[in-house]
């Protein structure tokens, strides 16, 4: 990368001789011969790196070094009070001094100087010290851009919906210790979004976020991507390999629909929240861990519970707290301010040169329209309007929504509010299964030979669709 270098030396034949220097590297060199100067051309030309002398006319190296740290800690403390005191000062600084001693080294490190040169100094060793500098400003402006990707690839909390707010406050107040939070919410509604803002309100944003899919790994896998292996633990594990536990190392463990964990893997899960540590496949060795868990679910727990679907013991240490995500339907007054920033996302990540709005009928029909895809649905409908619209305006015909449906079939089957193909279906065969059920006075091994279905398929769909296989209770009263 070409950068703006200062040189802040009283020595001429030093300055000049590094002005030279940086040039022929291809940087654009400043130069100042004292502190104060140096402090200035800080302040006003905002330089990539600066090669700083210890002893300088007026401010001393060390000053200048501690006003750039009580700087930059004043940044950080605002949105980042956990790093304040740590890492490099803004700019970088690489110290330069004829007196060098490891005293004065150790004293320009803890103040945030990236390295300390001692004179006389080559040109070549020089030249290493830079480059070796500009590499790590190079990296840490690389991620800086990935973490802005992953945050708009994620989205943001839009809205100021009362029961998104009252949820959100509850998550702002856990969000600084290291308790579990255990995310609820219909398929759609943004339980990773939530997730991800906990770990960005936590001490621990600057490690680790990592998510896990606990339904889109098959279960025999899971063990080894939570844990990681061992060499020779299988075949083909030929070296030793970190799970995704380890890699949140400091940081924040995510997993997302842990209602579809396996019960052998809620066992093994129970005991790394109960002691912070693991067995890697095939290890014998524990492994101490320090990550803070965040578990989300589209399922109801406490109903898994009682068909014998989720250890009990398991549920009472995820939800120490718990946030119930509302879903789309019940936070209608958010739809505007929604559709705007999806809209806006969509010219960003599309790169269609285009400011699409919304018209009134449009913002009507997407109000009438009951969402059982949540805010994810919402998204894939305006992006599909953003590039099919063929000018700034997005009228209803190119939301392809319908929200005029009969809620039961000429049969009695029950229709869902969205007329896609998946949602119909789902509702269908629940009320086949169910209907079968109540033919059969709840006789499974009954139902499920009418239907013409194996037993274990049978008891395995129950599970999959949240059928109770067993009649309702009746009424108390």
């Amino acid at each position: 990368m070409r950068a703006r270098i200062l040189v802040v030396d009283d020595d001429q034949d030093i300055l000049l001789g590094l002005e030279n220097r940086l040039t022929w590297m291809g940087h654009e060199p400043l130069t100042a011969d004292n502190g104060d100067e140096g402090l200035r051309v800080i302040q006003r030309d905002e330089p990539d790196l600066v090669l700083l002398d210890i002893q300088l006319p007026g401010l001393s190296g060390f000053d200048i070094l501690q006003h750039l740290r009580d700087k930059t800690d004043k940044e950080r403390a605002g949105s980042d009070p956990g790093t304040v005191g740590l890492g490099p000062t803004d700019p970088p600084i690489i110290m330069l001094t004829a007196f060098g001693t490891i005293e004065r080294a150790v004293q320009a490190m803890q103040l945030g100087a990236v390295d300390f040169v001692t004179k006389p100094f080559t040109g070549e060793h020089l030249t290493v010290v830079i480059n070796k500098a500009l590499s790590a400003i190079s990296l840490r402006r690389q991620l800086h851009q990935l973490k802005q990707e992953v945050e708009d690839k994620h989205g943001s909390l839009v809205g100021d919906n009362a029961k998104l707010q009252a949820q959100l406050k509850v998550a702002k107040q856990a969000a600084p210790s290291n308790v579990t939070v255990l995310i609820l919410g219909e398929t759609g509604t943004g339980k990773e979004v939530v997730a991800r803002a906990l770990h960005a309100w936590s001490p621990r944003r600057d490690k680790p976020f990592v998510p896990v899919n606990c339904a889109a790994i098959p279960k025999d896998l899971l063990e080894n991507e939570l844990f990681g292996h061992e060499k020779g633990a299988f075949t083909g594990a030929v070296k030793r390999e970190a799970g995704k536990i380890e890699i949140a190392e400091g940081g924040t463990l995510f997993l997302d629909e842990i209602g579809d964990m396996s019960l052998s893997m809620q066992s093994h899960l129970l005991r790394v929240l109960q002691d912070q540590t693991f067995y890697r496949v095939g290890g014998t060795q524990s492994v101490k861990t320090d990550v803070r868990f965040l578990a989300a679910t589209n399922k109801d727990l406490k109903q898994a519970i009682q068909q014998g679907m989720f250890r009990e013991d398991l549920y009472y240490r995820l939800e120490v707290i718990s946030v119930t995500m509302p879903p789309l339907r019940e936070r209608m007054d958010d739809l505007p301010a929604l559709a705007q920033y999806f809209l806006a996302r969509a010219s960003g990540r599309l790169g269609i040169q285009k400011r699409a709005s919304l018209s009134d009928s449009a913002l009507r029909l997407l109000s009438e329209y009951r969402w059982p895809g949540n805010i994810r649905e919402l998204e894939n409908v305006l992006t599909r309007a953003y590039i099919l619209s063929p000018g700034e305006r997005i009228e209803p015909e190119h939301l392809h929504l319908s929200v005029s449906a009969p809620s039961t079939s000429p049969d009695g089957a029950p229709i869902p509010p969205s007329r896609h193909y998946h949602d119909m279906t789902e509702a269908y065969s629940r009320w086949v299964i169910e209907e079968a059920l109540k033919r059969n006075d709840w006789n499974q091994t009954r139902a499920s030979a009418e239907l013409g279905l194996q037993r274990t398929y049978f008891t395995k769909l129950l599970r999959q669709k949240h059928i109770c296989g067993r009649p309702p209770k009746p009424d108390a009263n």
